[in-house]
């Protein structure tokens, strides 16, 4: 089974130079609040990467995933200059709502919880 631990390095590198690049380097005013680039994924032949983007706050998160799609070039391009990659990967963002996803099961399970000791009393 081959080994995609070079990928896997790649991909962690993209996801922190891509943070490092949204935060110091972008100036656009929709990208604001609080986010957290949480994973990058390359594909193996490294040509493309999935950059998941968690923004805790709802009503920001339309327009930052649309200024970051708008940015992707500059990010891409700043990226080369960062990394020594014979082909800098085009980036793809897309919404990482697992936080969010994680609280309402949190809530359901409370919630049941709390229904399963009222009937138990």
């Amino acid at each position: 089974m081959p080994s995609f631990e070079r990928t896997d390095r790649i991909s962690e590198e993209i996801r922190r130079e891509v943070d490092k690049i949204i935060r110091e380097d972008v100036r656009d005013p929709r990208i604001a609040g609080t986010y957290s680039i949480v994973r990058a994924e390359a594909t193996r032949d490294l040509r493309y990467c999935k950059v998941r983007v968690s923004i805790l706050e709802s009503e920001l998160r339309a327009p930052m995933m649309e200024a970051l799609k708008k940015a992707s070039g500059f990010i891409r391009r700043e990226l080369s200059h960062r990394m020594m990659l014979r082909y800098t990967p085009e980036l793809i963002f897309e919404l990482d709502t697992n936080i969010e996803y994680a609280a309402h099961i949190n809530e359901i399970l409370k919630q049941t919880e709390a229904a399963h000791e009222d009937s138990g009393n």
